[in-house]
């Protein structure tokens, strides 16, 4: 166990004058939050043998995360009888969201794009829940649920600077930045993005760009101003768990054209700029607890199962679980259709004689490390702006942290949790499994260190979520798959809804996805 003693030594070693006044050291309060891996990898293993308990539902989905839960939700507006069986001990997915010293937390996605009219359904969603009004036909977010201002800064080394797009050194490197907001709204035009990415044909001008890195088409295309590659790859890190070396072309132009737009400095040119995202403290788990509700309360969720083995048969589908509650022991399911909302590498597992497409789909994934810093008061500000919502170091392998509190209208300093995102790469999935929890913490408050030298003497608890396989990387040939396309439409009684189905992970993919595995089984 490292203590506060040993992060200062380091950090704080300019401040020696003042090290009467540190504390006495105190060992820090670290430990895992979140889904069990050992849980999960009991698909690794035999069947277990033992007694069975039958069990009978009439639809059911197994897995409780956004798609699974918008599946759920169109299924019980048709009038089916629906009961959801999760994997974990809460439902949401990588939308989960928790507490610390009784303030509230993501532990994974912590916001969403203001959705256009393409997205009628989540707009709909969200005057549900009351997030956004219609004013004479016109949507509109609410304010106190979208993001206040300051929304972005970014620490260059030497001081907080605002926003997240370095300012280019010269007039060529400027140029560079409007050339490149020319061509995603020339993509956007001529190629066609859209969100959900199915609503948009996938052409051969698409499966040019998904045959090649987004760096590969960057540097064809001669954007090499260094401000603007390192907001790119942040960017691909941030929403695909991979820079801009990995990610396809059509993921990297795919992000600015459908989600996000890209408005450079001083350009009359490039319209609007986007809306400001929709957020909580929770994060998503706001929506995905919302979304879980109805089903909590007619007990029609189900935590702590692991489904094993599906089946489908002439009548309906088998699927054989495994729970660590009330024995531990077996449950045989049987009903009448089934939504498979898991990861595609789970259906693979657990899916006995699968469609051929299931087989054929090839995913890489993205691992994930979320830190939660629960913090007696801020600490001292450093030069440049403020604390702001999104606050994101320029020189580091994280992509920054969140200040949960950002939304709250007091005032005056208190308390306050950091939610710290840190997409790894792939080779380092067995060392997020492997090492300890004190481990992670220790490269954590090291890659903040520099930003806020005083940090160890406001940490109060840290807690550390472990996504070994967060999600999906939109690399070159993913998005392009035909086995994608063929998994949508499965015939018969099994149905699948996740955002895998899309080649990439956010909130709407996985909503719509829900939307659509439910459809068949709706009349």
């Amino acid at each position: 166990m490292f203590t506060r003693r040993s992060l200062l030594t380091g950090a704080l070693a300019p401040l020696a004058p003042l090290a009467a006044c540190t504390p006495p050291p105190k060992a820090l309060d670290v430990a895992w939050l979140g889904p069990d891996p050992l849980r999960a990898h009991k698909l690794r293993e035999a069947l277990p043998a033992g007694a069975v308990r039958e069990r009978r539902a009439d639809v059911l989905v197994l897995g409780a995360g956004v798609a699974g839960l918008s599946a759920a939700r169109s299924l019980r507006a048709a009038g089916r009888e629906v009961t959801v069986l999760e994997l974990d001990d809460a439902p949401g997915g990588n939308s989960r969201a928790a507490a610390l010293g009784g303030l509230a937390c993501p532990l994974g996605a912590h916001y969403l794009p203001q959705p256009g009219p393409a997205l009628s359904e989540l707009q709909d969603l969200l005057v549900e829940f009351g997030v956004a009004e219609r004013h004479f036909g016109r949507w509109q977010a609410r304010d106190e649920h979208t993001v206040h201002a300051p929304a972005e800064r970014r620490f260059d080394g030497r001081e907080w600077q605002t926003g997240l797009l370095p300012p280019a050194a010269d007039e060529a490197g400027a140029e560079q930045q409007r050339r490149f907001a020319r061509r995603v709204r020339e993509a956007q035009q001529q190629v066609g993005f859209a969100l959900p990415t199915q609503r948009a044909p996938f052409g051969a001008a698409h499966r040019a760009l998904d045959a090649q890195t987004f760096d590969a088409w960057l540097d064809a295309q001669g954007f090499r101003e260094p401000g603007l590659r390192w907001y790119l790859d942040y960017c691909c890190r941030d929403d695909y768990g991979a820079g801009s070396s990995v990610v396809s072309a059509w993921a990297g132009l795919h992000y600015f054209a459908s989600r996000h737009g890209f408005q450079a400095p001083d350009d009359d040119q490039g319209g609007d700029p986007a809306p400001p995202p929709i957020t909580a403290p929770q994060g998503n788990g706001w929506l995905v607890q919302r979304l879980a509700e109805p089903l909590r309360r007619e007990q029609r969720l189900l935590t702590a199962r692991v489904g094993l083995a599906l089946q489908e048969e002439r009548e309906g589908v088998e699927l054989l679980c495994w729970t660590p509650n009330d024995g531990p022991g077996l449950e045989r399911w049987r009903a009448r259709e089934l939504v498979l909302a898991v990861p595609l590498f789970v259906a693979q597992r657990i899916w006995r004689n699968p469609p051929p497409a299931l087989r054929e789909a090839r995913l890489p994934r993205a691992p994930w490390l979320v830190a939660n810093l629960l913090l007696d008061g801020p600490p001292l500000q450093r030069a440049g702006q403020p604390l702001a919502w999104d606050n994101v170091p320029q020189h580091s392998p994280t992509l920054g942290y969140v200040n949960a509190r950002h939304q709250g209208l007091d005032p005056r300093p208190g308390p306050q949790v950091w939610t710290l995102y840190w997409a790894l790469p792939q080779d380092q999935r067995a060392a997020l499994l492997n090492d300890s929890a004190q481990d992670w913490a220790e490269r954590v408050l090291q890659t903040l260190g520099p930003l806020h030298p005083d940090l160890p003497q406001r940490l109060q608890q840290l807690r550390l979520t472990r996504w070994g396989h967060a999600m999906a990387i939109p690399a070159p040939g993913v998005r392009g798959q035909p086995a994608l396309a063929s998994l949508r439409g499965l015939p018969g009684r099994v149905r699948i809804a996740h955002a895998d189905l899309a080649g990439y992970s956010v909130f709407e993919e996985a909503f719509m996805a829900g939307i659509e595995a439910a459809r068949p089984f709706s009349r």
